[in-house]
């Protein structure tokens, strides 16, 4: 059996899993691919003591459909209860396939359609440089999302504004050659002004010195950071497939995810 040694967030891997597993509703593998991302984000930079804190940081989800990723962070870090995450799925809950800033207090903006949420941090921080607040505003973009029009138009907008307060990560896990070619992008955000950084996406030590790289600076450009990840980070048999981007787990792949995870019946 082919268990990843050195898997980060197994722990919320296994969350994500079971989560969709009982709504029978969402996106596994994308979700796997950004969960060490928004962990580290929330664990390590993310300053946030209420919904409503003047001097938070703002962290927007651009590529919507890797919700629940989000959803397990916020669980762990005590945004949202185990009660509102085992809703997930219903048709009562405020947890949808895709984040709702109108129904979950932490969420900073409401994002479906791809590239939306990109153009809502772009407006955030240059709201923020108006008011000559010091907040950094993170988004998480997919690297299939880099090929929408509103992207850069949003990105040239931050050029031009000098947004050096906002950061975006793209989770580069290559979903899109599936369906294009995706050309270089580090030279083409470089090209729109941007200084470009690179990392591991599945390396806390990696990020951690992209995201120190980005803190010092000393231009007035927006920077992002392309974050090399898996699609389906942790199930081997998942990863990298496209078959699985909608896809639930029977019983018998579960249990098998489970082991993979180093979880047996006892845990």
């Amino acid at each position: 059996m082919n268990i990843r040694k050195n898997l980060l967030n197994k722990d919320l891997r296994l969350k994500i899993i079971e989560t969709i597993i009982n709504a029978k509703e969402g996106h596994i593998p994308s979700s796997l691919s950004i969960v060490d991302i928004i962990n580290f984000l929330y664990e390590k930079k993310i300053k946030i003591k209420s919904p409503n804190d003047d001097k938070r940081d703002i962290f927007i989800l651009s590529k919507g459909h890797g919700a629940m990723a989000l959803y397990v962070v916020l669980n762990k870090f005590g945004f949202l209860s185990n009660t509102e995450l085992k809703k997930y799925g219903d048709s009562k809950s405020a947890l949808g396939g895709h984040p709702d800033m109108t129904k979950i207090k932490y969420v900073e903006a409401s994002t479906g359609s791809l590239g939306h949420g990109f153009c809502t941090a772009v407006g955030s921080a240059l709201a923020l440089k108006i008011k000559n607040k010091k907040n950094t505003v993170y988004c998480l973009t997919g690297d299939g999302e880099c090929h929408e029009g509103t992207i850069w138009e949003a990105a040239n907008i931050a050029t031009n504004n000098k947004l050096n307060n906002l950061l975006n990560i793209v989770d580069v896990n290559d979903s899109a050659k599936q369906l294009m070619p995706i050309d270089n992008l580090g030279l083409k955000w470089k090209a729109f002004g941007w200084n470009v950084l690179k990392c591991n996406g599945h390396s806390n030590s990696s990020l951690n010195q992209a995201f120190r790289k980005f803190k010092n600076f000393k231009n007035k450009k927006p920077t992002v950071i392309l974050a090399k990840t898996t699609k389906g980070m942790g199930i081997p048999f998942m990863e990298g497939h496209g078959r699985w981007h909608h896809k639930i787990p029977n019983e018998e792949e579960f249990t098998k995810i489970k082991k993979l995870l180093g979880f047996n019946e006892k845990n």
